[in-house]
């Protein structure tokens, strides 16, 4: 069961940042990449319709 409700947690956010217009691989790297130091109180900011991705 935990299998499946982790596909459907990654197919939701894919799904989400396409529909928001962000490649979801850049999105993934991106917020990977600055979670860790990121304030828990602003994790909204991290959602991919609120996420600005700098280009490589």
């Amino acid at each position: 069961d935990s299998g499946g409700d982790r596909a459907a947690l990654m197919y939701t956010l894919i799904g989400s940042c396409k529909l928001n217009g962000v490649e979801p691989e850049a999105y993934l790297h991106h917020v990977l990449a600055i979670i860790a130091d990121h304030p828990i109180n602003k994790i909204k900011e991290l959602l991919p319709w609120n996420l600005t991705i700098p280009a490589e």
